[in-house]
């Protein structure tokens, strides 16, 4: 079986190395077609960070493995890891974190053991990275939350927590503010919670998750999330457990999976030779059983885990007392480990059932559309408007414009209203938000819109617009702040 392997900027070739030479001391049934990644791809003039043969190699063989990488700064490209998930649509991004003997933290001490899997969406949310400003003073990030998208991940998610005889999973939402984007998430969660009896399904608003999983993390099982609220909740996942250099990532997608390390290149210890390998590793070795090599993932987890049972560790970790090994020596103690087992946590070394990554040869782009339930109608039109003068004028002036069709509902600014009434205590900046509905609720065309924006563009620069959509009786959008 053949897989693409990129080694990655700063630490990244040398921790690849440490892993790759375990998996050849192992026997691991894998064949390697090395590919170009990373900073010094992005700086031969490639904005996307990876070379057109690197792209067409991870498409032809499904897999990639790949070590952390830099993205320049201050050059305007975008980050080469979410490129290469969002480019493949990776749509899960797995993070197991869990408890390991030899790595002392205050839950170990305490006694209190971890083993949270954290799901978070991969694709969609902020990291869509589509921002605009809007004015001088207010920038604009869409955040697009999908219900294909949501059920994706969600859906994964239970299936994951089926295969690990979870006994929890959980939901992390902030439906209570985002009615509207973490709603749908909340409410794909619970549509496909249904299909799951056995399993115990709950939701937890954000904030609160953050200070339970502090204070008692053995409490929570699986928790699913979306993007960004993910990324933040996985850093802190891993800082339970002894921190980033123990947190394997695995992004799966139907066609093409990547397997990397959550952490940074490290530049300032790269070629040292003293980097942890770990996460990387555990990355590894969640490849192998993704891949049905669950023989070799078994017995090299079990060596990791009795290598450092002994008390074998590099600088950023372990006992003080011992002296740290580099990163070469870490690795050569895990070889020699091989065959050993763990007084703890061990796992069973189940025959491999080997498959071969097969995506498929797409000739089109792939649309995901949920079956629309009742149809829908446009009853009115947000305008995101640039102007420094005080609400009673905005709203003179937009009367005059809404004509037959249209009533001005109200302004609002940086989402809370300031007409028809509001607080002079309110502070304001120069881009507001005023809503036009149609008269008695009725249907309103593009056309009526476009109308409607051609006329009020005459006092003033419409910096965005959001059509006001309706399904059945359902608004489809948010109210401000005290409307």
């Amino acid at each position: 079986m053949k897989i693409a392997v990129a080694k990655g900027d700063g630490i990244g070739p040398e921790i690849m190395d440490a892993v790759l030479k375990i998996f050849a001391a192992n026997k691991v049934p894998l064949e390697y077609e090395f590919v170009e990644m990373g900073k010094w791809v992005f700086d031969k003039g490639h904005s996307n960070g990876m070379t057109k043969l690197a792209k067409d190699t991870i498409e032809s063989l499904g897999i990639l493995f790949k070590g952390p990488m830099e993205t320049p700064k201050g050059k305007g490209v975008k980050s080469i890891n979410v490129t290469a998930r969002k480019t493949w649509n990776t749509y899960s991004n797995k993070r197991d974190f869990r408890t390991l003997h030899g790595v002392d933290t205050v839950f170990s001490k305490a006694g209190i053991p971890i083993d949270i899997t954290v799901v978070r969406e991969n694709i969609e949310d902020t990291y869509g990275g589509i921002e605009h400003m809007l004015t001088h003073d207010v920038a604009l990030s869409r955040r697009f939350i999908t219900r294909p998208g949501s059920l994706q991940v969600i859906r994964y998610a239970f299936e994951m927590a089926k295969l690990k005889n979870a006994r929890r999973i959980t939901c992390g939402h902030k439906a209570n503010i985002m009615k509207i984007t973490d709603g749908l998430f909340l409410e794909c969660f619970r549509e496909v919670a249904k299909e799951y009896p056995e399993l115990k399904a709950d939701d937890v608003i954000i904030d609160d998750l953050c200070m339970k999983l502090v204070t008692r993390p053995d409490q929570f099982d699986v928790v699913v999330l979306t993007n960004l609220q993910g990324d933040i909740v996985s850093d802190l996942c891993a800082g339970l457990v002894g921190g980033l250099g123990f947190a394997p990532s695995a992004n799966i997608g139907d066609h093409i999976s990547i397997f990397e390390a959550v952490h940074g290149t490290a530049p300032d210890i790269a070629g040292k030779n003293i980097a942890n390998p770990t996460a990387l590793l555990l990355s590894g070795i969640a490849m192998l059983r993704h891949l049905g090599l669950t023989e070799n993932a078994s017995v090299i987890e079990n060596a990791l885990l009795y290598t450092l049972e002994k008390g074998v560790h590099t600088g950023d970790f372990g006992d003080k007392n011992i002296p740290a090994v580099n990163t070469t020596a870490f690795a050569d103690a895990i070889i020699a480990n091989l065959g050993q087992k763990p007084e703890i946590g061990a796992r069973d070394i189940m025959p491999n059932k080997p498959g071969t990554p097969k995506p498929l040869h797409l000739d089109a782009n792939p649309m995901m559309v949920s079956k629309e339930e009742e149809n829908e109608k446009i009853v009115g039109v947000d305008f995101f408007i640039e102007s420094d003068e005080q609400p009673s004028a905005i709203a003179e002036k937009c009367e005059r414009h809404a004509g037959v069709k249209f009533n001005l509902i109200n302004i609002s600014n940086r989402g809370t209203q300031v007409w028809p009434t509001g607080s002079v205590y309110t502070n304001l900046v120069n881009q507001y938000n005023v809503r036009f509905e149609s008269i008695d609720a009725s249907p309103l065309n593009q056309q009526d819109i476009i109308g409607l924006y051609v006329s009020l563009s005459g006092n003033f620069k419409i910096c965005s617009h959001e059509l006001l959509n309706q399904w059945g009786d359902k608004k489809a959008f948010s109210l401000a702040q005290g409307q």
